[in-house]
């Protein structure tokens, strides 16, 4: 199996519903590294996986939409518990869906799995793996 992950961040606020958040029902502010990986069995004539420029430009332009905005006024986030295991979900289904439309290069047909971490601090993070198609 191979493997290839970038990894950047984004700086959000955002505020959760429900008592079991505490004190994180109030609007509060979070940083996030944001690895993705991208796993596939097999690597291309130029043995390579996924162009890792092309990889590294998606997941940018993904996060640029988060990137220092309060989550609780986006339309696409309306109803929803931003939690850092929703927002690596929310990032999968983003990076699988440009695998599917070509957005990676012809590299990112090979790719079968995703998997996307959000470290939110040095001791606790949350990640969604999952198929492309």
């Amino acid at each position: 199996m191979y493997s290839l992950t970038v990894v950047d961040h984004i700086m959000v606020a955002h505020s959760f519903r429900g008592a079991e958040f505490g004190p994180a029902q109030r609007l509060h502010g979070a940083t996030f590294v944001v690895e993705a990986e991208f796993r596939a069995e097999t690597i291309d004539h130029l043995h390579l996986l996924i162009d890792i420029g092309l990889a590294k430009d998606e997941l940018r332009k993904i996060l640029a939409a988060m990137d220092y905005r309060n989550l609780d006024a986006e339309p696409e986030f309306a109803g929803k518990n931003t939690t850092t295991e929703y927002l690596a979900f929310h990032i999968h289904g983003l990076l699988a869906a440009a695998c599917r439309d070509g957005r990676m290069g012809p590299g990112a047909g090979q790719v079968h799995g995703i998997k996307v971490l959000l470290r939110e601090s040095h001791i606790a993070w949350a990640a969604f793996e999952g198929p492309v198609a």
